[in-house]
């Protein structure tokens, strides 16, 4: 448990530098630093043979125009959605509000959602059209704050930073079951920022 959460204080500390700092050279430290986790972590999403073949994440290169703040707009229908986690059990969480934008690519919204539970968080799990090609194909996440991946927010507002878009830990190997984008949250245009597909040589 202890290693568990050391990893956990890791991203957390990850991201609040993310939220003290913006542009290329934040994300580059935060990318790298990453890699050190996933690479030598016990707590890594990748088991000892990936971690031995591990040359690092691929992203796409840093673009700020996928940096955009959007009001939250709460006035929307509440919806509880469960899915069964195997061994974690059961994952419940609620629709919240919604948020709007517009990125070199498109215009969409996305759903944001509360971990039921404990103490809470914030969850937005997306997909796009570059799912199953360039990215992984049941989608990204963008928040999830009680694992610490949190971008930044207002009172009625979110930092929506795509560059940081990453892979569920379902992504890398069997052994993890995630919760995965709803439909609603699917978008119809690319989103060319963050994380990409994992490679092996």
């Amino acid at each position: 448990m202890l290693d568990l959460l050391d990893y956990r204080r890791r991203v957390h500390e990850l991201y609040r530098d993310v939220r003290s700092g913006e542009g290329a050279a934040t994300c580059t430290a935060f990318r790298t630093a990453k890699d050190e986790l996933f690479r030598t972590h016990p707590q890594s999403a990748l088991n000892n043979e990936q971690q031995s073949a591990f040359t690092g994440l691929r992203y796409y290169d840093y673009d700020p125009a996928y940096r955009v703040i959007a009001q939250i707009d709460t006035h929307v229908e509440s919806e509880t959605l469960t899915v069964e986690l195997d061994d974690d059990g059961r994952f419940s969480y609620r629709r919240f509000g919604e948020v709007r934008f517009t990125l070199p690519t498109g215009s969409g919204r996305l759903s944001v959602f509360w971990i039921n539970g404990y103490g809470g968080g914030v969850f937005i799990p997306f997909g796009d059209t570059t799912n199953r090609e360039s990215t992984y194909g049941a989608g990204r996440y963008l928040y999830d704050t009680i694992k610490g991946a949190d971008l930044g927010a207002t009172f009625d507002s979110l930092v929506l930073d795509f560059n940081y878009a990453y892979n569920p830990s379902c992504a890398y190997n069997e052994r993890w079951v995630c919760p995965l984008s709803p439909r609603e949250n699917k978008l119809a245009f690319p989103i060319a920022a963050g994380e990409k597909v994992i490679q092996y040589d």
